[in-house]
């Protein structure tokens, strides 16, 4: 049993920080948080990618990361709650010192684990045993491979990274990941290439089975078709096509009001590197804090639940609710975009 601090003796003048920042007027409609299932931990920026597509910036440069008293308040937190999902992200989370320790802490509360894994750091130097480390665990690996095709992956991810994919889900599949009946489940990403909705998610999946199959005998559980959020490195590289605009404009045209019931800052809170909170990920990187408040922090959660509360909306959250919808957990409806 790997033991955690509790955090007690841990003292924020929260009171003082709760300023209203509910960020720029919008046009995207009110949402409440329902009950709480899902705690996202973006355990540091520190990468060893650098996507075009990445609205965290994330990079082999970076040098944030989560410190051990922060991390510590992790596993009472998710007891408190009563958590059934703990999802670790980055940059690459895997490059956390403690990041197994965390992951075995969280696998013996009966806690699910979702390892949101760029595959190509199976293949880095340190981690040759991570992919056994994470079928031991029975951690759910949700693993980016924004295309089948090699020449748009690397385009987008750098040269190379294609086949450094195809080997590392070749590998996860060898362990049991994405093989029916093995209980390892192994979620493929895919986001477009530029300033487009994702194409039906359905439709993608199929694709993406018969290709993957054919052509590299590799097999997974299901695919998540993402939207492209308009901030951070994708939104400048927007910026200088002269595409932000007319994008940010797709997204709100396309708006499907039936999507709000399955947003994902509905029932997930947003932890970064320092331990504030955030309703999303997103508003995590523009530094919208949860409910709009400019400070609060993940120790608040060991004795609050936060449903009921506002969520901190602006214009990128159409990028959410356009067309077949887009979350952590991929389209929200089966609408065409």
């Amino acid at each position: 049993m790997v033991e955690f601090a509790n955090g007690r003796g841990l003292q924020l003048d929260l009171a003082s920080s709760k300023t209203e920042a509910q960020g720029p007027a919008t046009a995207f409609s009110p949402l409440q948080r329902g009950p709480l299932t899902t705690l996202q931990v973006n355990l540091g920026y520190r990468c060893n990618q650098a996507c075009s597509h990445c609205h965290v910036n994330a990079g082999p440069s970076r040098t944030e990361m989560m410190d051990a008293a922060t991390l510590a308040l992790i596993p009472p937190v998710l007891a408190a709650r009563k958590l059934s999902c703990l999802d670790l992200t980055g940059g690459a989370p895997e490059l956390h010192p403690q990041f197994r320790e965390l992951v075995v802490a969280a696998r013996e509360l009966g806690v699910e684990v979702i390892d949101r894994c760029n595959l190509t750091i199976l293949s880095e130097p340190g981690q040759a045993d991570l992919a056994s480390f994470l079928a031991d665990q029975g951690v759910t690996v949700v693993a980016s491979l924004p295309c089948y095709s090699a020449e748009n992956v690397d385009r987008q991810r750098g040269s190379g990274v294609f086949e450094r994919s195809i080997q590392a889900l070749r590998q996860l599949n060898a362990l049991g990941y994405g093989q029916p009946g093995r209980g390892l489940d192994l979620q493929l990403v895919y986001n477009p290439q530029g300033a487009a909705l994702p194409p039906p998610q359905g439709q993608l999946e199929a694709d993406y089975r018969r290709v993957l199959a054919a052509d590299f005998g590799v097999v997974f559980t299901s695919l998540y078709a993402l939207a492209n959020m308009p901030i951070q490195r994708f939104a400048n590289w927007l910026q200088a096509q002269g595409e932000l605009d007319s994008y940010q404009a797709l997204l709100q045209n396309k708006h499907c009001g039936a999507n709000l019931e399955r947003v994902m800052c509905r029932s997930l809170i947003s932890v970064d590197w320092q331990g504030w909170l955030y309703d999303c990920d997103f508003n995590q990187q523009l530094g919208i804090g949860a409910s709009g408040l400019s400070r609060r922090h993940l120790s608040e959660l060991l004795g609050r639940d936060p449903q009921g509360d506002a969520v901190a909306v602006a214009d990128h959250c159409f990028g959410c609710t356009a067309g077949g919808g887009s979350s952590c957990g991929g389209a929200l409806s089966s609408l065409a975009n």
